[in-house]
């Protein structure tokens, strides 16, 4: 009779895992026991970097991805990358070590005293099975359960003992043949009225999210959409991945994301159709109206949360893509005028220190439209919308839920799912520090990674809030001195430091060229983290 081991690794190569993302444990070697060859262990020295790489993979790929952390402790250091992968709606399978469950009522060392509680809100649902020979339907439960719109990650704790007890004959075969769908379309009465709104509609513009960046054929959705109606898009504030080509005629830009200021962005716009995107992410809190007279709003969304919790207008709850493919049957071209292309932004070229703009006003042009960027500096955003060339889907990559420590390690995640594709990783000299783990895979790996490091010295965007909020006199702002040449060197990395436009520009060709492993490029940048309206959208 096969072990829980042999069956759950057999359920697993039937669920088509071909990675799993992991730190290893005394309370997961049981089950990592005996590794299949044909699955690759991908290895992160924090398990925050761990779930970063899996985020980003899972993205991606839009497969459920695997990933083993070290019970409590190692669930607790990667709490805010999984919050992170919840508000990406990355689909990702946690699981982590539990002590021997004969030992569970004394608490010894290494326990998990409430496994399913301590994961939680950031997970959709967790679970510890009451058997071990549950284990495979649970974790059958959990593939499904995280690739269910909205996706997820869900959480099973797996006891370390389970694994040499006899599993239950001939489940893993009826397991691993199951099949569910869950992407849902419109009513058709439904998605008729929105359409006859949308053709009456005198002004009206597209706002896109990640949602349908995510959704299979939402990015070729939107641009047909915005063509055939002649819509202004917009990305929506603090989207985590682009639903439309940036360099497209119709982009605007990202919307501001205070209240008042994203109202003023979209005045005298009458019908606001929202794809893919809560409605609406504010921060900074910018009171005023949330639309202008006479606007009403539309949002399409698979999430049921974000649709009922949004403060204004009417949701449809759907898969994005399909509703905007449905659309798109019933929709003729309209006779409203195309919008007019919007001017380039003007980035003056640099007199002495380089700013964050002018980085991307050199870096832009140098990577291409093909790559993969993943950002969690928000510093020069307007000058990123305006000059890196995203035109396809799965082009950008920002923390979801806001959360540092991203960058590093999910730029590592995004290569290994789509290895033909070059990838650059951007981050501040203070956020690089909590992913900095990330660069060990990189490096042992050799994946062609780009890491571009912007010194301020300083959390310069918290400054910017200071300056809003009218707040004097907060520690811990400015950073002293970071040695990224050394720490690059320390994981095995080629670094290059300057602060020159013409070295700059040097330096990142040489490192988007390179296909031998990773390269690190550190700029030294002008102080500033404006919190406004321009900050984003130029």
């Amino acid at each position: 009779m096969p072990t829980v081991h042999q069956a759950t690794w057999g359920l697993l190569r039937a669920l088509g895992v071909r990675k799993v993302f992991g730190n290893p444990g005394s309370t997961e070697m049981p089950f990592l026991a005996n590794f299949p060859d044909d699955i690759d262990y991908v290895l992160g020295l924090h398990e925050g970097s761990v779930v970063g790489m899996a985020d980003a993979y899972a993205q991606l790929t839009g497969e459920p991805t695997l990933v083993n952390l070290h019970t409590a402790v190692g669930l607790g250091n990667a709490m805010g990358a999984i919050i992170n992968a919840a508000s990406a709606h990355s689909p990702l399978v946690i699981t982590a070590g539990q002590q021997v469950r004969a030992t569970l009522t004394m608490q010894p060392l290494l326990a998990n005293p409430d496994p399913t509680m301590l994961p939680r809100p950031a997970v959709k649902w967790a679970f510890e099975p009451p058997r071990a020979q549950d284990v495979p339907a649970a974790l059958a439960r959990a593939f499904r359960y995280a690739a269910l719109p909205p996706a997820g990650p869900v959480f099973v704790s797996l006891p370390m003992d389970d694994f040499e007890q006899p599993a239950e004959a001939g489940t893993t075969e009826l397991l691993a043949a199951r099949r569910l769908t869950g992407r849902s379309v419109p009513a058709p009465v439904e998605l008729n009225a929105l359409a006859k709104r949308l053709a009456a509609a005198r002004n009206p513009v597209l706002v896109v999210g990640a949602g349908l960046d995510a959704a299979p054929g939402g990015f070729e959705a939107s641009v047909a959409l915005a063509e055939r109606q002649n819509l202004p898009v917009w990305l929506a504030p603090n989207a985590s991945r682009v639903g439309f080509p940036t360099d497209h005629a119709h982009f605007r830009g990202s919307l501001p994301a205070g209240i008042a200021w994203l109202s003023e962005s979209l005045a005298g716009h009458d019908l606001i159709l929202v794809a893919g995107a809560p409605v609406f992410q504010y921060y900074p809190y910018a009171p005023g109206s949330y639309l202008g007279p006479g606007a009403e709003l539309v949002a399409i969304t698979d999430d049921p949360d974000a649709a009922a919790r949004a403060p204004l207008g009417d949701a449809v709850v759907a898969d994005p893509a399909l509703a905007l493919q449905g659309l798109l049957e019933l929709l003729p071209q309209t006779n409203r005028p195309a919008p007019a292309p919007r001017a380039p932004l003007e980035i003056p070229p640099a007199v002495d220190t380089l700013t964050a703009s002018q980085v991307y006003d050199i870096v832009g042009p140098q990577f291409g439209h093909d790559g993969i960027v993943v950002t969690e500096s928000m510093n020069g955003a307007a000058a990123m919308w305006d000059r890196m060339k995203f035109r396809r889907s799965g082009s950008f990559f920002f923390c979801a839920a806001g959360g540092l420590g991203f960058a590093i390690p999910a730029a590592v995640g995004a290569q290994l799912a789509q290895p033909e594709r070059p990838v650059l990783a951007v981050s501040g000299d203070g956020g690089a520090q909590y992913g900095i783990q990330g660069l060990y895979t990189a490096a042992s790996r050799r994946l062609p990674v780009t890491f571009l490091i912007l010194v301020n010295r300083e959390y310069g965007i918290l400054k910017g809030f200071g300056d809003y909020l009218t707040t004097t006199g907060v520690p811990g702002l400015d950073l002293d001195y970071l040695d990224y040449e050394a720490l690059a060197k320390g994981y095995g990395i080629p670094a290059v430091r300057t602060g020159r436009a013409d070295e700059l520009a040097v330096a990142v060709k040489e490192a988007f060229a390179a296909a031998n492993g990773p390269h690190m490029v550190i700029v030294d940048v002008a102080p500033g983290g404006a919190v406004s309206p321009a900050a984003t959208t130029g």
